[in-house]
C-alpha cells in the first residue's frame, strides 16, 4: 500500500473510533428509570398514547400504579386505563410468584379516550407475604398487560372499611335542540367516591366527562352533568360510573333525543293586550317563539302611533331560551303621562334574523 493508501486508512480508522465513543457516551448519559416500588419488568405499554385529532381506535393504554396499601389478609392497587375508542373491561393479576396465578374480578372501565383510574382490591391474601400483581386491560383490539411490581402483606393492619359504591343512571332532562342534563345518584359506601359520565350517539358512548368527588358517606348523593353544542334531532346515549378504592361500578345505559327541527329559524312574536294599566303604568304582554335558536326580546313603547325612533323606548332585552314552543312574556312600564295612548309591539331576534310583532296600544287612566 502507498502512502496516500496508508493516510486515508489511518483516517477511517480514527472516525470509526470518534463514532464508536459518541455512541458509548450517548448511551451512558441517559441511565434506565429506577422504579420506586419493586418493578420485576417493564411494558412498553405503560405509556398511554394521546389521541390525534382524528383518533382510530385500538387497543387500551395501562400503567399499573406501584403505590399499594396492604393491610394482613387484603391489599388496595391501583392504576390508569385509556379505553382508545372501545369497551375496555380490566382486572389485576397476582401471585405469590412472577407467574400470578390469581385474578381479581373483570370491571368495565367504558370506551373513552381519557386515561381513567383503576383501582383493584386484592382479598384472600397470606399474612407476611411477598405477592407479585399487574394491571391489564382488554378490548375488542387486544389484550395489554402493565408493569409488573410486588408488594408485601402486614401482620396486624386490618382490612380497610367500606364497600363499592352503588351506582344509578337516571332519566335526562332539560332536553333542548342542543343541550341535555344527565342525571343519577350515587352511594359511596363509606369510601372515597368519584362519578363520571360517559355519553356519545351510540350505546359504544366514547365521551367522558371529568371526574367528579362525592366523599366517604354512606346517604344517596345526586350525581348530573350538562351538555351543550348536541345535534338537534339526535338519540344520545349516556351512563352514570362511579369508582372508589374497592372498584368501579357502571350503571345503565339509558338514551335521550333532542329536540327539533334540525335548523332553527327566525323567532316569531306575538302581542298581546296590556294590563295593569293605570295613570302612570302599565304591564305589556306577549309571546315568543324561539324556533330553536336561542333568542332575545323586549318590547318598544311609544306615544307615537308610528313608534318613531325619537320618542320610542325600549324595555331590557331578556332571554326567551331556544325552545320550539311560543314563550309568554311580560315587562312592566313606569313614567307614562296620564290620560294617554300609548302604542307598542314585541321585538324578537336571534341568530336567524329579527322580528317585530303587529302593534297594539292601550290608554293610561
Amino acid at each position: 500500500m502507498n502512502a496516500n493508501g496508508l493516510v486515508v486508512a489511518g483516517v477511517i480508522v480514527v472516525i470509526l473510533a470518534i463514532g464508536g465513543l459518541i455512541l458509548y457516551t450517548g448511551q451512558s448519559a441517559s441511565p434506565p428509570t429506577v422504579a420506586t416500588s419493586t418493578p420485576v419488568s417493564t411494558s412498553p405499554t405503560d405509556v398511554t398514547p394521546t389521541p390525534s385529532a382524528e383518533p382510530q381506535a385500538g387497543v387500551p393504554g395501562v400503567v399499573t400504579g406501584s403505590s399499594v396499601a396492604p393491610s394482613d389478609t387484603t391489599a388496595v392497587v391501583t392504576g390508569r386505563v385509556t379505553p382508545n375508542g372501545a369497551f375496555t373491561s380490566y382486572w389485576y393479576e397476582y401471585g405469590t410468584t412472577a407467574s400470578f396465578g390469581n385474578k381479581t374480578a373483570g370491571q368495565t372501565i367504558g370506551s373513552g379516550w381519557a386515561a381513567i383510574p383503576a383501582p383493584g382490591y386484592i382479598t384472600g391474601l397470606v399474612k407476611d407475604t411477598t405477592y407479585y400483581f399487574r394491571l391489564v386491560a382488554e378490548n375488542q383490539f387486544g389484550r395489554v398487560s402493565g408493569t409488573q411490581y410486588t408488594f408485601r402483606t402486614t401482620l396486624n393492619t386490618p382490612p380497610p372499611v367500606g364497600s363499592a359504591p352503588t351506582v344509578r343512571t337516571t332519566a335526562a332532562n332539560g332536553i333542548s335542540r342542543t343541550a341535555a342534563n344527565l342525571n343519577g345518584q350515587v352511594t359511596p359506601n363509606r369510601a372515597m367516591t368519584q362519578f363520571w359520565f360517559e355519553y356519545g350517539k351510540s350505546p359504544n358512548l366514547g365521551q367522558t366527562s371529568a371526574l367528579v368527588s362525592v366523599g366517604d358517606g354512606t346517604a344517596v348523593v345526586p350525581a348530573s352533568l350538562s351538555l351543550s353544542a348536541l345535534n338537534p334531532l339526535t338519540t344520545y346515549y349516556f351512563r352514570l360510573n362511579a369508582q372508589n378504592q374497592f372498584g368501579t361500578i357502571n350503571g345503565a345505559i339509558l338514551n335521550f333525543k333532542t329536540a327539533g327541527p334540525a335548523a332553527g329559524s327566525a323567532p316569531s312574536a306575538t302581542t298581546r293586550n296590556a294590563s295593569s294599566v293605570n295613570e302612570t303604568s302599565a304591564t305589556l304582554r306577549g309571546s315568543v317563539d324561539p324556533n330553536g335558536l336561542e333568542t332575545t326580546y323586549w318590547f318598544e313603547y311609544s306615544s307615537d302611533s308610528l313608534l318613531g325612533s325619537v320618542l320610542t323606548k325600549t324595555t331590557a332585552q331578556k332571554s326567551a331560551g331556544a325552545g320550539n314552543t311560543p314563550v309568554a312574556v311580560e315587562e312592566d312600564i313606569s313614567g307614562l303621562n296620564g290620560k294617554t295612548t300609548y302604542y307598542f309591539r314585541l321585538v324578537a331576534q336571534s341568530s336567524a334574523g329579527m322580528v317585530r310583532s303587529e302593534r297594539g296600544s292601550f290608554k293610561t287612566d
